[in-house]
């Protein structure tokens, strides 16, 4: 059976009404679907500043008639994402967590370190992932969701923020064939290119886009409108994105 998975990233949902009316405008899209997705994922940045009131808006806005999958951002803070979006403990430990769809694993990572803006993939949650994919049962495909991109995007500011440690996760993929994708925001634009041999797909951002450089000079683009991208998974672990601008 095909997974059909919407992506959204960087709601960055702060006491104004901008973020709000725009991740309404897209989550209001995804309700109204013909066919409505198996589950949303939402990479992270979610509120602009941790303050707890963000996190109830949150878990208003992302009460969907299908599952919604959340990993923090560098915006976010982990405990209060937990508790007040989750219903978690609030713990403030890397937060991951597996979710079975469709016959897929996906991996909910987290690539955050707190008070810092730039990627890093703890030991620990490497040692997750990897314990995560070994225990699959045989011929489960699997996809990574995490905030960071894990390679060059071509935007200044992203690439500057990656991920720190790109390697590790290169190294541990390939011992895993059965990860089908890497599912990853922060860069506030959609695109496609690889790592370690597989697809890796960033969503566009809610809040606004980051025109490419050789779009414009700025790093802003308030007028886009808001976009989704989605991802399907067929029988043949063969995995293809589509991305929207919800105009």
């Amino acid at each position: 059976m095909t997974l059909l998975l919407a992506h959204i990233s960087d709601l960055h949902l702060d006491e104004g009404t901008r973020a709000t009316e725009r991740a309404t405008h897209a989550l209001n899209h995804l309700t109204q679907l013909s066919r409505r997705p198996d589950a949303l994922l939402v990479t992270g940045d979610v509120a602009h500043t941790p303050a707890t009131a963000r996190y109830h808006q949150a878990a208003h806005l992302l009460d969907l008639p299908f599952p919604v999958l959340t990993c923090p951002g560098s915006h976010d803070d982990r405990a209060a994402l937990r508790q007040h979006l989750l219903g978690l403990a609030p713990t403030t430990g890397p937060l991951n967590q597996l979710h079975h769809l469709n016959g897929t694993a996906v991996l909910v990572c987290d690539s955050t370190t707190p008070g810092r803006e730039g990627g890093h993939l703890r030991p620990s949650t490497l040692m997750w992932i990897n314990h995560t994919l070994q225990e699959l049962p045989e011929n489960t495909p699997a996809l990574l969701a995490l905030h960071h991109p894990p390679a060059r995007v071509h935007h200044p500011l992203a690439d500057h923020l990656r991920l720190d440690n790109a390697q590790d996760l290169a190294g541990l993929l390939r011992a895993h064939p059965r990860v089908a994708g890497i599912l990853v925001g922060h860069a506030h634009t959609g695109g496609a290119t690889t790592f370690a041999g597989r697809p890796l797909l960033l969503a566009p951002a809610l809040i606004r886009s980051a025109p490419m450089p050789w779009d414009s000079e700025h790093t802003a683009a308030m007028d886009q409108p808001p976009g989704v991208a989605f991802h399907l998974l067929d029988d043949e672990h063969r995995l293809t994105t589509h991305f929207r601008a919800l105009v």
